[in-house]
């Protein structure tokens, strides 16, 4: 029987409620009484969003597109549903920092969750951050809008979430001065992906399925296509320096095939303290809906007399160029993490769409990232512009890659 006495109650906006990450947050939420859905949102996944209307009874579906909210409409509708309806990217700033939400679960993958993600931070929300590229394009304006409101930002990405679990409370609860607090570094872990052991010479053929084939997560195809690269850890590595205020100096990041030893953070003392847990997203959610209390997940107990020996290694840079892509960008700051961000986005959607080779999503990041100086002051709205010149840029470079294919 699920223990409910100390879990606080909340009414909560879940952005991007179809996805993996979003379907595991609705699966805890569903233990909870005293836990209430405000708001679902999908990007046009119609079908699983109105089973989820009809489970969770929002007040408020946001779909994106409007031939999608029509049909949404007449099916909760002829159901009996009285979920309101919304498309658009406004209305999902309106579900996000509502008066009557508490808690926003931001879990929509891509840039595209910048807006929202902003909206729900700058109104002083408990945050929920699945959303990496938040901080990635716009870090430094994200925190201190938060700083600002008042909101509470938790790291949902395990290994932050993990960074999270092993700070002192004092440092969970006033963000940045780690080093005050005794920490050293922080460790991020990586599994490694599919392709860890695969020789170099074959990663030029890697197909869409294999790459999308990872060996201990269930995730959706682009984030999988980034855990292959290990763009996913360059992008971490990049918001565990926002989300924490830390150098690029004073991140490490190992490679952990078994995905049990989420991240570590190592103290002034010798001391490294890790947290531990079975690869399910459901762990760092409960923890993130709880805090600073514990609640249920769902997920099973870790036996380590059981699991498999634990291993660590140092990334191969060679096989992984992605991830020194991401650490480079860390280090140079400004809009170079907003520039790798979308040119990633814009090279992955196309070798899942057959137009580029595997080995050429790196390819295409740094000769956008080569093309674009911007110097001027951080703003949303030159971030904005920026992503745009880089996301033209980036097709560019997967066209000309494309007619080298076919010519």
């Amino acid at each position: 029987m699920t223990e409910t006495s100390h879990v606080q109650a909340q009414c909560i906006s879940v952005l991007g409620s179809t996805g993996s990450v979003g379907t595991s947050t609705l699966d805890v939420i569903s233990r909870y009484p005293q836990l209430s859905v405000y708001a679902l949102s999908a990007g046009s996944n119609a079908e699983l969003l109105f089973e989820q209307c009809l489970r969770f009874k929002p007040r408020v579906a946001v779909i994106l597109e409007e031939q999608h909210a029509d049909l949404l409409r007449k099916q909760l509708k002829q159901a009996g549903s009285d979920t309101a309806v919304r498309c658009g990217s406004q209305a999902l700033c309106d579900i996000a920092s509502s008066p009557d939400v508490d808690t926003v679960m931001a879990a929509i993958v891509g840039a595209a969750g910048l807006p929202p993600a902003l909206a729900a931070v700058s109104s002083g929300k408990k945050v929920l951050l699945a959303n990496k590229e938040a901080l990635v394009t716009a870090g430094a304006l994200f925190m201190k809008a938060a700083d600002d409101s008042g909101a509470v930002v938790l790291p949902i990405d395990s290994e932050h979430n993990a960074i999270f679990q092993c700070l002192p409370l004092s440092a969970q609860q006033r963000r940045g001065r780690l080093a005050e607090q005794g920490v050293r570094r922080v460790v991020l872990t990586a599994s490694g992906g599919p392709f860890l052991k695969t020789p170099l010479s074959e990663l030029e053929w890697v197909t869409p399925a294999q790459a999308c084939k990872h060996p201990n997560w269930s995730m959706g195809r682009k984030i999988s296509v980034d855990s292959a690269t290990m763009m996913n850890k360059g992008l971490e590595f990049i918001e565990a320096c926002v989300l924490f205020d830390l150098s690029p100096s004073q991140v490490d990041v190992l490679i952990h095939p078994q995905s049990i030893v989420h991240s570590m953070v190592e103290y002034r003392d010798g001391s490294v303290l890790a947290q531990l847990g079975s690869p399910d997203m459901r762990v760092p959610i409960a923890h993130a809906l709880a805090w600073p209390e514990r609640m249920d997940s769902g997920a099973s107990f870790l036996d380590l007399v059981k699991s498999p020996d634990l291993q660590f290694m140092a990334p191969d840079l060679e096989r992984f160029p992605a991830l020194a892509l991401g650490i480079e960008a860390a280090s140079q700051g400004g809009y170079s993490p907003c520039i790798l961000n979308a040119a990633n986005e814009i090279a992955v959607a196309a070798f899942l769409d057959g137009q580029i080779r595997f080995t050429e999503i790196t390819g295409v990041i740094s000769g956008t990232l080569a093309q674009i100086t911007c110097r001027q002051p951080l703003s949303i709205a030159m971030i904005q512009a920026v992503d745009g010149q880089a996301r033209v840029i980036a097709s560019e470079l997967v066209a000309a890659r494309s007619r080298l294919k076919t010519a």
